[in-house]
């Protein structure tokens, strides 16, 4: 291809044949055969395979990243179905064609005879968008040949924007504007560096991969589900490829194979057997069928005539020159045309004015000859002008028809100004050419299509889970399991537990909150570590099964345990994590620095000898934070007296301690809420967090709860919401529920009371919240199966009224470190 438009001989004369045969847009199509035959007889005297061919490829959407040729019938597929005969299909240009032939008929470009000398061909064409990087090309040579990956406009335009302001400009800086090829099929780039060395070089090595995502079926079964395939590969093939795998047990966990592909796009379903390895087997895909295959970038291109490769700077710079000369020529035609108008609409205003003295020359001569001399000589005009004056018509002699030739000459002559001003100056040049690339990029940009990995390593499975709703259910001993939102829906009367559950006497239902599977749970240990978990890798489980355990999802060691979760869809800046830990520290943290995985866990706040993380909380930074101790003493200062640290960091004091005084809560806050005090034998008081007084971080606080010797420490401080009730677990494994209204209100002075009773030799060693549904005594016994298309009605749905329609309760959004709040509702995670 020329380096100017990107363009071969037989798609410049293409486009050229059909721009002269008014094959515009706005025209109807015509057959491809006329098209095929104007070429060949006029430019190019090859076969007409090699033209039609040509001009297959430029109307196919998935070759080209913006088709030059608007098509009509069947010009193949990406299955590699062969294109019908040029008998039977239709062309007209597409309108980003057009731009590439604008202004041809403007003296802009060279024009060379063509293969008998009869006709003019131009040499190359004006090209307003820099074709050779937006559309790419290919071909082999003699020797040589050229491979260069389509790119997408608005970026390939910002790059040339950029080049044109700063002509110092290193590739660097360039490729902050255009980060990498953007392929027409879409698909994933693994790794810059193939790119970088394309970009500096002229040669570099591309890795493409197929997008793929992984969809949860009934019954836990899986399936990876392609729709979007590498650059120039065939969707038939890629099917018979993997059919193959299968058969040799190669894919041992593919236990079915179907094209859904339809005019919407492509979708190549793989169906795992249950309990098949979804990421194995992926990465057997791509190591085994072309999913996985790279483009070879070589920028070689003519440049005068000549070959070379280039960088992508010097493919920019070429552009520009070219633009600048197609500017310059332009301006210099419309300058001679505009003066030649001008100068005629002087002499016809000269006439206008003695209009008596022009009819008495005309009639007193005896030729037109003599008419022309005679006005040359009396009103000392040129030939042009006395030309025009004589081919004016009797029409134009009117007042209105002079006024209008007053005002089209002032319209000439600002022209004439204006282009002579853009002739005279580079930088107006360069201005013009700023102008026509924005309106480009406006008129025809178009999103990304290609996702550009930094490097094969961070390419993990959650990158494939399709986004949906589910609803995760999470027990008080770390069982887990994720449920579609489709068939989260069935009729259940209000006084059972959770159904699966009823078996397990020692757990019950602690969190259900509605996430996205593009979505992670962020799981905090007591040691100060931070797991995480795809929410679309929650094993899906049917009714009787609580699910799998955390600690076998997460392979965390049997003594560890799981302090907080948050549930995070995206990572922010502007967001932060707030820890606490046993010996009163506080700590708060950028949302951002938790945002890049690692197999086995980080470290997310140092947790010394003898402490333990207690608690931890999404907030956006302007609430208050109230600590809570096991002496009853509750102290709440802003958040923002917590300075922002590090994610290793081990934080700063929150609460002064006693000796054997230890922190036991931290809740955020967000709203209007209590607080819910509970000691180890079984006293709690719930105080409105208004009345705690906003003290300086780092004090002793005020006495709640007074810690006496029939109340024993306080072992809980939750956030209570209105018809919300705690659970308490004992140290003999007993579950009790606390409800919330039966639990003492009051200000900081009133006395805590009972709240539930117990054996002299028992104690209350944790509480939390529960999304355990309370029980009616007039329910039926058994609850319904899930059918679909019924009202979403489940566990942590309360009864509401006589008649015992199910709403929504507020138990997703948790203060307890189920990552719940309003910090978690503004990232979108959950229902209020």
């Amino acid at each position: 291809p020329d380096v100017r438009d990107g363009l071969k001989p037989v798609h410049r004369r293409i486009l050229y044949a059909m721009h002269e045969a008014g094959l515009s847009p706005n025209r109807p199509y015509k057959k491809s055969a006329t098209v095929v035959g104007d070429v060949l007889g006029k430019y190019h005297p090859h076969g007409d395979a090699s033209v039609y061919d040509a001009l297959v490829r430029m109307v196919q959407d998935f070759s080209l990243r913006y088709p030059l040729v608007d098509g009509q019938g069947n010009f193949g597929s990406v299955d590699g179905d062969p294109a019908a005969a040029y008998r039977y299909t239709e062309a007209k240009l597409a309108p980003i064609a057009t731009e590439m032939l604008a202004d041809i008929d403007r003296e802009t470009v060279d024009f060379a005879p063509n293969f008998d000398d009869r006709l003019l061909e131009p040499k190359v064409l004006p090209a307003r968008i820099p074709n050779l990087l937006v559309n790419g090309s290919s071909g082999i040579a003699v020797g040589m040949s050229t491979n260069i990956p389509p790119h997408n406009l608005r970026e390939t335009v910002a790059a040339t924007l950029h080049l044109l302001d700063h002509p110092e400009c290193t590739i660097d800086e360039l490729t902050a504007h255009l980060p990498g090829p953007d392929f027409p099929t879409g698909g994933v780039i693994v790794g810059r560096q193939g790119i970088r060395d394309a970009y500096e070089k002229g040669r570099g090595r591309v890795v493409m991969r197929a997008r793929v995502v992984r969809e949860q079926k009934r019954g836990g079964r899986e399936q990876l589900v392609v729709t979007e395939i590498p650059y120039g590969t065939n969707k038939s093939r890629i099917i018979e490829q993997i059919a193959d795998l299968a058969k040799s047990a190669k894919l041992q966990d593919v236990s079915d194979l179907r094209d859904e592909s339809d005019r919407d796009g492509i979708r190549i379903v793989v169906e795992l057997k249950r309990g098949g390895d979804a990421l194995k087997t992926l990465n057997g895909l791509f190591k085994w069928t072309t999913l996985q295959t790279t483009f070879g970038v070589i920028t070689l291109a003519l440049d005068g005539g000549v070959p070379r490769e280039f960088n992508l700077k010097e493919l920019l710079e070429r552009y520009r020159d070219h633009r600048v000369e197609v500017v310059v020529r332009r301006s210099r035609w419309e300058l001679e045309k505009a003066r030649d108008q001008a100068h005629v609409l002087e002499g016809l205003i000269v006439a206008l004015r003695k209009i008596d003295t022009v009819v008495q020359l005309i009639r007193s001569s005896r030729t037109r000859e003599t008419a022309a001399a005679k006005l040359q000589k009396e009103l000392k005009l040129s030939e042009r002008q006395a030309e025009a004056i004589l081919n004016m018509r009797l029409s134009r002699l009117t007042a209105l028809e002079g006024k209008e030739l007053k005002d089209r000459l002032a319209e000439l002559q600002a022209s004439i100004v204006e282009l002579e001003a853009i002739l005279a100056s580079p930088e107006r040049q360069l201005a013009v050419i700023r102008a026509e690339l924005a309106e480009l990029a406006d008129k025809y940009g178009d999103p990304r299509r290609t996702v550009i990995l930094e490097s094969e390593k961070v390419f993990s499975l959650e990158d494939l889970v399709a986004e949906e709703e589910v609803v995760v259910i999470v027990s008080r001993e770390g069982f887990l399991k994720q449920v579609p939102m489709g068939l989260y829906r069935r009729r259940s009367s209000s006084g059972k537990q959770l159904a699966g559950m009823e078996r397990y006497e020692s757990d019950y239902l602690e969190h259900v909150f509605v996430s996205s599977t593009g979505s992670a749970l962020l799981f905090f240990t007591d040691d100060g570590r931070v797991h995480w978990l795809p929410v679309g890798e929650i094993p899906e489980a049917g009714r009787a099964s609580r699910g799998k355990s955390v600690h076998q999802v997460l392979s965390l060691p049997k003594k560890t345990a799981v302090a907080a979760m948050v549930s995070v869809a995206e990572y922010p800046e502007d967001r932060f994590l707030v820890f606490a830990t046993a010996d009163g520290s506080v700590k708060r943290t950028p949302l951002d620095q938790y945002g890049r995985p690692r197999e086995g866990g980080v470290e997310a706040v140092s947790v010394k000898g003898g402490d333990r993380l207690v608690e931890v909380q999404v907030t956006d930074g302007a609430g208050d934070v109230v600590l809570a101790t096991s002496a009853g003493r509750v102290i709440r200062f802003p958040e923002a007296e917590i300075p922002v640290m590090g994610r290793v960091a081990q934080g700063v004091k929150g609460v002064k301690l006693r000796q054997g005084e230890e922190l036991v809560g931290m809740v955020v806050v967000r709203r209007e809420g209590e607080l819910c005090l509970v000691t180890e034998r079984g006293f709690a008081k719930r105080v409105a967090l208004e009345e705690l007084p906003v003290q300086g971080r780092g004090g002793m606080g005020a006495a709640v709860l007074p810690v006496v010797r029939g109340t024993g420490k306080v072992v809980s401080a939750r956030e209570l919401l209105p018809d919300e009730d705690l659970m308490a677990v004992t140290a003999v494994g007993r579950i009790l529920r606390i409800h919330g209204e039966q639990v003492v209100p009051g200000d900081l002075k009133t006395p805590a009371e009972p709240a539930v009773e117990l054996s002299s030799h028992d104690r209350i060693v944790a509480v939390t919240r529960t999304a355990e549904p309370r029980e009616d005594p007039g329910a039926p016994d058994e609850p319904e199966e899930a059918e679909e298309g019924d009202v979403l009605a489940d566990e942590g749905f309360a009864a509401d009224g006589e008649d015992g329609a199910m709403e929504a309760e507020a138990a997703a959004p948790s203060s307890d470190g189920a990552g719940g709040g309003d910090g978690d509702l503004e990232l979108g995670l959950f229902g209020d």
